[in-house]
């Protein structure tokens, strides 16, 4: 029971450390090398893939775009990971909650698997774009029969969740700057990563089964597709304007249109630009 005790609280100890660590350095500050060879010190056997995992995210020019990250860590490494965010969250709150509790409790709860599959690719997308500068994934192909994936749901989180950080880079661009800046937005769109040898708007295995999580903090749980299948039909509406504002071809127009989700019907409910792409297949059959 000792020995037990003693790697218990170890455990909590070494979590909350990466939870202030993860705090601090997750935008752009730059850990000193002091703290990277803290983090590195006494670290328990069964907590090295979850700290090697918070280093690369606090770490400029990461390696969290190699295999050894992309890949699908196991459950309790997931969960491990989940707790570490969860005190990071906590960490930032007025009326904290003690991170040791905070850290039995989540234990000892049974979170969805998606969920934290979830909250592992969101973190490590967060962190590539927060700290690889600039933004460029041109050669990037991401190949997801690699990375230990259970299922088709656990794809589409990796996919969702990455171009959910591609929309990001060009939504200033295209909300924000009047009139948009559809030629900056194009430049980034040319940088998106392909998938599986592909263009990232071919990839459209999204039929799988809709779960609801909670996604935006303070707020109750949602629809995953509703979510995220709505930021994606976004996105695919930016490269589309953006071709008919920066002189793209019909070729490049009709590939984006007939080869991604953009056509798929079935899906339609999932996004508030369900009259707008009605629209568009509308003039389509008309032209």
């Amino acid at each position: 029971m000792t020995l037990l005790t003693f790697g218990q609280t170890n455990n909590n100890e070494k979590l909350i450390e990466l939870g202030k660590n993860y705090k601090d350095f997750m935008f752009r500050n730059e850990p000193t090398k002091d703290v990277f060879k803290d983090m590195k010190a006494n670290v328990p056997e069964n907590l090295k893939t979850a700290t090697d995992f918070i280093l690369q995210t606090i770490t400029t020019k990461s390696k969290l775009l190699t295999q050894q990250f992309l890949s699908r860590p196991d459950d309790q490494t997931l969960k491990q990971i989940f707790i570490i965010r969860a005190i990071n969250l906590n960490l930032r709150k007025e009326n904290q909650i003690d991170n040791n509790k905070l850290i039995d409790s989540l234990t000892s709860e049974s979170i969805p698997t998606y969920e934290l599959v979830d909250n592992y690719y969101g973190m490590l997308f967060t962190a590539v774009g927060n700290k690889n500068q600039p933004f460029d994934f041109s050669r990037i192909d991401f190949k997801l029969k690699d990375y230990n994936f259970k299922d088709d749901t656990e794809k589409g989180i990796f996919f969702l969740r990455c171009m959910r950080d591609c929309n990001s880079v060009i939504w200033g661009y295209m909300n924000v700057v009047k009139p948009p800046n559809t030629q900056k937005a194009y430049d980034n769109i040319k940088k998106y990563p392909r998938f599986n040898g592909r263009p990232y708007y071919q990839y459209t295995d999204f039929y799988f089964t809709d779960f609801e999580m909670k996604i935006v903090q303070d707020e109750g749980e949602q629809s995953y597709k509703s979510y995220y299948l709505d930021k994606y039909y976004e996105t695919l509406l930016f490269h589309l304007i953006c071709l008919n504002k920066e002189g793209g071809t019909e070729k490049e127009k009709n590939d984006l249109l007939l080869g991604s989700i953009l056509k798929e019907r079935n899906l339609y409910k999932f996004t508030k630009y369900k009259d707008t792409l009605e629209d568009i297949f509308k003039e389509q059959k008309q032209e």
